[in-house]
């Protein structure tokens, strides 16, 4: 999984979103390090859908603009859950070599 399509999963936990608010989710959980480009965010989304991740839900109309709304599914809540897991494991192995080293984090 990359990192963006980690933290668009991560932003649909609280709910559905649409693609800005998907957007401005990401940046505000990563302080501003990751910032999707709009044609990154749709080509994720379109993979993740077909993939069972997420699920297109409503659409709306605001200023004469159609927004789609995602929201994650079954499938993408696991597949959060594990790639966190499995990050949160990487993270622990590197922090017990620093610690068995005498090395702590700063």
């Amino acid at each position: 999984m990359t990192e963006s399509q980690y933290f668009i999963l991560a932003a649909l936990l609280d709910g559905p979103l649409h693609g800005y608010g998907i957007i401005k989710a990401t940046e505000r959980s990563t302080g501003g390090r990751v910032k999707l480009a709009v044609a990154t965010l749709y080509g994720a989304l379109e993979r993740m859908e077909r993939s069972g991740l997420v699920a297109a839900g409503r659409e709306e109309i605001v200023e004469g603009r159609a927004r789609h709304y995602y929201r994650l599914t079954e499938d993408g809540t696991a597949r959060l859950q594990q790639e966190a897991l499995r990050m949160r494991q990487a993270a622990d192995h590197v922090i017990g070599h620093r610690k068995a080293l005498g090395t702590a984090p700063a």
